[in-house]
This record gives structure tokens, sequence and C-alpha cells, in this order.
């Protein structure tokens, strides 16, 4: 144990964990046992200044013993993440192993070996990937949802499942903004007009922001965050969810009926869900009183989108902002080479008063690396806990 003098001169105790492999372990520190020693003050530091510094090092010994605990724990990655997840879990003990190509059949073969699983979304984790992993404790799905993992079976089989919807709730709200700031202002129209060597002005005049209702559905982490971002718009916002009690400073909760009656603007913020699936029908846009501008940055499932576009011709939905679809598989990326699209989907992308992205919302490079801390953290407090 070595003793050393800290900034204010009171000594500590400064000692490195006594396992070899824990000792050489990049980017450990020195763990400080705050065992202040009978010595006089000779510095001028405020107490309050002291304390948080030595709280600080405590909390460092407290990640200390989390290491200890963690030492042979195997943590499998198959998609590919910020090096920041794996380089924390490798702080708080564990021993990754990558496998970004492997078969949902090669995981099988595989689980029983890990107690940790980080996934996106490439492969199913259902109930025979579950049945395998007989010594796996945690799943961490590096995203907002985990409509991909088996739950009820997860939760039989005392695996701890963990998503990351803090990590890209900022990205989601603000792009939620862009797309309706888009759709009002009819800029990826008049954008297109203009480099096709067009200037029309009145065809392109937009449609302000201020004054309107816009309705949430789906108040949580997402949602909330995009009801944030409105605050700087002289408009009402309206929100429901099927959890009561969920309004805040920002969003008024209210009954379909209300919502229904006043709201102009509809931003979708949905899980999927056999509830949410196919919400949006037409029936669903039918109810409104007003004609509406419709978001959905949520789950494409919730959106018929043959009756999305029944209602862009009829003007029921004055223009949509989609960065999820309907006919989204786990991997969106070779959609395009099928031989035949959609029909609906084909009448999407010919229609001047659809916005689309390709699912990358909460997307961002500050999201990328949030959501990878957000995972580790929460697996910091599963076992500290």
């Amino acid at each position: 144990m070595e003793r050393k003098p800290c900034q204010c001169n009171s000594y500590f105790y400064i000692t490195y964990c006594g396992y070899h492999h824990c000792r050489n372990y990049r980017n450990l520190y020195p763990y400080v046992f705050a065992q202040k020693q009978n010595r006089p003050r000779t510095c001028h530091r405020s107490f309050y200044h002291d304390l948080q510094r030595h709280l600080r090092n405590f909390n460092l010994f407290l990640d200390c013993k989390t290491h200890l605990g963690n030492l042979n724990k195997k943590v499998l990655h198959i998609d590919e993440n910020h090096p920041i997840l794996h380089e924390d879990l490798a702080v708080q003990g564990f021993e990754n192993h990558f496998d970004f190509h492997c078969t949902k059949q090669e995981l099988i073969d595989k689980i029983s070996s890990f107690h940790g699983l980080i996934v996106r979304s490439r492969i199913p984790i259902d109930q025979s990937v579950l049945a395998a992993a007989s010594n796996l404790e945690f799943i961490g799905r590096v995203g907002a949802g985990l409509e991909n993992i088996d739950l009820n079976f997860a939760e039989k089989q005392g695996v701890h499942c963990i998503a990351a919807p803090e990590g890209n709730r900022n990205a989601v709200g603000e792009h939620a903004l862009g797309l309706l700031l888009n759709l009002l202002n009819k800029l990826n129209k008049a954008d297109k007009e203009i480099r096709s060597g067009r200037w029309d002005r009145e065809a392109n005049r937009g449609v302000e922001l201020d004054g309107k209702t816009v309705g949430i559905i789906g108040y949580g982490h997402m949602g909330k965050q995009f009801a944030r971002k409105l605050q700087g718009f002289d408009v009402e916002v309206l929100c429901y969810d099927i959890k009561t009690g969920v309004e805040d400073t920002h969003a008024r909760q209210v009954a379909m009926a209300e919502f229904f009656e006043k709201v102009e603007i509809v931003s979708l913020h949905l899980p999927h869900t056999a509830l949410t699936q196919g919400l949006c029908n037409l029936s669903f846009i039918e109810q409104f009183k007003h004609p509406i501008w419709l978001i959905n940055t949520g789950r494409g499932s919730a959106v018929v989108t043959a009756d999305l576009v029944s209602a862009l011709h009829s003007n029921k939905v004055l223009g949509a902002g989609l960065d999820v679809l309907e006919f989204e598989k786990k991997s969106f990326e070779n959609f395009f080479e099928e031989e035949n699209l959609p029909e609906a989907f084909s009448a999407l992308l010919q229609s001047d008063r659809v916005i689309l992205s390709p699912h990358v919302a909460g997307w961002t490079l500050e999201s990328h690396k949030k959501l990878a801390q957000t995972i580790t953290e929460k697996v910091r407090a599963m076992y500290a806990s």
C-alpha cells in the first residue's frame, strides 16, 4: 500500500486492486480509500470542493468492486456499435467477444458460453435463442425498443433486458421537428424545382406552425422530447397515451375524443405492439375534425400505407413525414432490389407532399455514442444493485 498526499495535503491511502489481471487492465485507475490521516490542513480549498473530489474517488472504488465481480464474465456483441460500449464493459471487468456475421443457428450454438449479449436488430432473440442461453444474465439492445426480444421468455429465464431510449430521444425529437417544418414549408419540393430550373413562388407558399394544435400519440421518452422541442413555438401540445398521468409542463394529456376534435398535426411515437399495429388506418384518420399533417418516427407498422395514400388523395392528410415504413424488414437496405415494390410505397415516392427518411431519426453522431453509454451505465447499475 502506498501513502501519497492529495492536492490539499490531506493524506489518503492509495492502493491498487491486488488481482494481477485487474492491476494491469487498461483504463483502470488507482482506487483511493478515503481514510484521512490526522494531519493539520495546510491549504485553503473549500470543504465542498474536497468532498466532491473524495466522493469521486469513492465511486472509483465502487467501480473496482464491480470490476472484480465481473471478472471471467463474457459478453458477445453480434452487431457493431460505438467502441465506447465494449471499452466501458472491459473497464467493468467483462471479456468482450465479437461476431458481426453469425447466423441465428451459430448464435444458438455458442450462446451458452456467454453472460451478456449486445444486439441491435440483425437477429431476433426469440425463445429458441434464449432456451440455449443457459448462463445469460443480460441482453443490451442498442436502440430504443425491445420488440425483437421475447421479453416474457427472457423474464422466465431470469435474463435482464436493457434498452437505451435515453440515448437517442433528443435526436428523434429534433428529426420529428425537422420533418414537420420541412413539410409545412415545402422545402423538398421547392429545392427539387429550383434544381430543375423552375421558379414558382406561389406553388411553394408555406404554412406556419404558429397557432396550431399538435397532438402526440405515445408520450414516452421520444414523445416527451418532441414536445420539449416545440416549446419555442406558439402551439398547443396535446398528448395521448395508454398510461395515465404522463402529462408534464410541455403537453396536456387528453382523451381521444378531444384529440380528434382539436389536433391539426399528429406525431406518432409508438412501439411495435399488437395494439399499435395498423393503428393509423383510414377509419382513424377520418375521425379528425381538421385535415392533418402526419409525422411518424416511431414504428412503420403503426401506419397502414395504402390508407395513408387514400387520405392524401382526399386531402384528409395534407402531408406526411415518415422516418419509418410499414414495409421495413429486419434489414431495409435491399428493399429496392425487389422486382415489384408495393403499390402504396410507389405512391409515396411519387407524392410531393411526402418526405421519407431511412429510419434515421435516432441515428446521429451524438446518439451513436450516447446509446452505447446508456447501455453500459445500465449494466453497471444492474450489477451494482
